[in-house]
């Protein structure tokens, strides 16, 4: 593993830990992807991004990727090892990775980013805020509600410090979401996410559980929103962002504002703000990405890391 350069990132404190694998030599098991996930033993991060070439990638989506014009692969793990389909605020951080080492440059134009839920299109935008943070904006591709909705709902989440059991919406961003209501921001507060929520019915694979408040909007544009939402990740836990999440959760605000409701959220996450742009067959997903730091195992490390 001391062949590998690791690197610790994150977009709105969703944090990683990128492994450059340019060439796809590595050989990850998710036992060894749980270890550097682990915030006590290892490096640790919500997941791990494997930065590879998707002609080197050895996964079939890849090959898919490669064959469209996506030059690298954003190979994305759970923190216990588990692969998904997606991370927006990854995609950000991957895209930054690129950038920031050379390996790519936007300047030109979008950055084909592939993935195990299809090529995704990355473009440099400026910090809204005014700030000079790196800001990326990720066509997200199509959505879908997977699920027959029924009086607003398709779903009930049981969740601890939640009173009763709650009705949601299931929404497909190439990995699954269940996005719940909620009255306020005590709710909100209240909700214990250490827990792992109860959806009924549960998507065969799980699902990341978003619970949201929807915020007045006083600048008097009815095609912009505000929402605050805390999230429940499948394989994490709670986690302080996560982008296809927000996605989600602005889908589902918007269907149950009805067909005139905001097509332009501002959400607001424990580790920071992104925006989500619906349009009649897309999202797109806004928002920071930083780099902290290189890491170098040390032999102990690599090692352990051998060992699993």
């Amino acid at each position: 593993m001391t062949t590998y350069a690791l690197t610790r990132g994150h977009g709105t404190a969703n944090d990683f830990v990128l492994l450059a694998d340019l060439d796809g030599a590595a050989d990850l098991s998710p036992e060894a992807v749980a270890l550097l996930c682990d915030r006590r033993r290892g490096v640790g991060g919500d997941g791990l991004i494997r930065v590879v070439r998707s002609a080197a990638a050895g996964i079939p989506e890849a090959v898919d990727a490669h064959t469209v014009g996506a030059e690298w692969f954003m190979d994305y793990r759970n923190a216990d090892g588990s692969i998904a389909e997606m991370c927006g605020n990854g995609v950000r951080v991957f895209a930054h990775y690129l950038v920031e080492h050379g390996l790519a440059d936007l300047a030109a134009g979008p950055l084909a980013v592939g993935t195990r839920a299809g090529v995704k299109h990355v473009a440099r935008v400026p910090d809204p805020t005014g700030a000079q943070e790196a800001w990326y904006r990720v066509d997200m591709g199509r959505w879908e509600f997977p699920r027959p909705i029924t009086e607003g709902a398709d779903s009930l989440v049981d969740t601890a410090g939640i009173d009763v059991p709650r009705p949601a919406i299931s929404v497909d961003m190439g990995n699954p979401h269940t996005v719940v209501a909620l009255a306020g921001a005590e709710e909100l507060a209240a909700a214990d996410l250490t827990r792992l929520p109860a959806v009924d019915p549960l998507p065969a694979h799980g699902t990341n559980v978003e619970y949201i408040v929807i915020e007045p909007d006083h600048d008097g544009d009815p095609s912009t929103g505000r929402l605050a939402m805390r999230v429940h990740e499948r394989g994490v836990g709670e986690t302080q962002s996560c982008g296809t999440g927000a996605c989600a959760a602005a889908l589902a605000a918007r269907f149950w504002a009805g067909e005139h409701g905001p097509t332009t959220w501002t959400i607001a996450l424990p580790g920071g703000t992104v925006e989500v742009e619906i349009t009649e067959s897309s999202v797109a997903l806004s928002g920071p990405a930083v780099l902290i730091g290189d890491v170098v195992p040390t032999a102990e490390f690599a090692a352990a890391l051998a060992a699993r």
